[in-house]
């Protein structure tokens, strides 16, 4: 059998659609459709858990630039410190989405570049900041963003995959997707692998709340979402071609180096028997 002939040839147009010289790009509808079922998740619980309105409206703005802002800094400082951190233009770079060409001159971009680590340390230092100014119990919040949080990861993902961006290593298997944006070899669609397994986790975790709705507020399903989601992320490295030539020398990549502390966080999250009070 010539499996070449199952091969998927990827190079989808970036823009979603365009209306007179605005374009979406699909990888901002992506994060805008993941943001928003996320948000409408976050609601429902907030209504069934019988908290006031006035404590949930003020949450999702301290949630988007918790997290663009994280998901910013974390693959400016983490995966490309030898641009970012060599000259106050670029440093600007990490803020505003422009860059600073040869000549002198400033192009816009937009956000080339965003690490779901960094998404996940923006969101958690948004979320202090949140509980703090609206005197929310911590992990009451952080548990129901562990039972929304992998229905937005997958969304994402699936952002990825339209931009042909974290790709995959080269492979044989038959469903490999060639990137034309980027070679001509067959390769892992890791960005769809990790999409499916998200939207799994979500499922299950989502299953779980609906049998123990009690659990909110113990820590176990922010710990569960960050154990599956940073867990898989550890193994589904190996399938992934690294992102910066640095990586080429160290044991584990960069994605690997940041899953195993979350990893950690989510197992003592989990296991926590007190039920806490923020």
């Amino acid at each position: 059998m010539n499996y070449e002939l199952l091969y998927i040839l990827w190079n989808p147009d970036e823009v979603a659609f365009r209306l007179g010289h605005f374009e979406l790009r699909w990888y901002s509808l992506c994060w805008l459709i993941g943001l928003t079922i996320g948000y409408l998740l976050m609601r429902w619980l907030y209504r069934q858990q019988k908290i006031a309105d006035s404590k949930f409206e003020p949450l999702f703005i301290y949630v988007f630039l918790g997290i663009l802002i994280g998901a910013r800094l974390g693959h400016c400082i983490f995966y490309e410190p030898q641009y970012f951190l060599t000259s106050w233009e670029h440093v600007v770079e990490m803020f505003i989405p422009i860059r600073h060409m040869a000549d002198g001159d400033w192009k816009f971009v937009g956000y080339q570049g965003l690490a779901s680590h960094g998404g996940v340390a923006g969101l958690l230092f948004a979320l202090w900041l949140y509980c703090r100014q609206m005197k929310m119990p911590g992990w009451v919040v952080l548990d129901n963003f562990g039972i929304c949080s992998c229905i937005t990861a997958c969304f994402i993902r699936l952002g990825n995959l339209m931009n042909s961006e974290i790709i995959g290593k080269v492979t044989d298997v038959s469903w490999a997707f060639i990137f034309e944006r980027v070679d001509t070899l067959p390769r892992h669609p890791g960005q769809l692998y990790e999409a499916i397994a998200y939207l799994l986790f979500f499922i299950v975790i989502l299953y779980i709340y609906h049998k123990k709705p009690e659990k909110v507020g113990t820590g176990f399903y922010f710990g569960l979402c960050l154990t599956l989601i940073f867990t898989f992320r550890f193994f589904i490295e190996y399938t992934k071609e690294i992102q910066e030539a640095f990586e080429a020398g160290l044991p584990i990549d960069m994605g690997q180096i940041l899953s195993i502390p979350l990893i950690a966080v989510g197992v003592w999250s989990m296991l926590r028997k007190r039920k806490a009070n923020a």
